[in-house]
């Protein structure tokens, strides 16, 4: 009985450091809701719609699957398109997938890429996830104080 009141305890805090870092993230993020992202995959919907983030481009709508030249240049355009209205928009490769087509965009737009992990893999800690997102938090933090110089 006591080893699954402690499991039931553990999970406990867990969900409370879960809910922790949710709240630190959206007062964090909160001055940048409504600011464009383009994301490598499909991974960050729900993400994006949990931080006011609007996504204006996926790289690839299927991971592994490389945009066609007319797709890219689509992207390109699109991007281009933003910022020719003076949005700032940012660009986000993930560290599990080769980032040469966000160079190639970034190349083509002067958009800086960065890297956003969704933390669907890499280390077996307990505290992974938090510190997989704890990291992204910075990250979105850096990009998005980097456009406005």
């Amino acid at each position: 009985m006591i080893p699954a009141l402690l499991l039931i305890f553990v999970g406990y805090l867990y969900i409370e450091k879960l809910n922790a870092l949710e709240q630190k993230m959206k007062t964090s993020l909160a001055p940048f809701a409504g600011k464009k992202i383009i994301t490598f995959h499909e991974a960050f919907p729900y993400f994006a719609k949990e931080f006011g983030f609007e996504i204006s481009a996926v790289i690839e709508q299927e991971p592994g699957t490389v945009p066609s030249a007319k797709e890219l240049a689509k992207i390109i355009e699109s991007i281009k398109s933003v910022t020719n209205r003076g949005e700032e928009v940012a660009l986000f490769a993930e560290p599990q997938y080769s980032s040469s087509v966000a160079k190639i965009i970034s190349n083509e737009t002067g958009l800086s890429v960065y890297e956003l992990d969704p933390c669907v893999n890499g280390q077996l800690e307990k505290n992974a996830y938090i510190e997989g997102m704890e990291k992204n938090l910075s990250v979105l933090m850096n990009a998005f104080s980097e456009e406005k110089k």
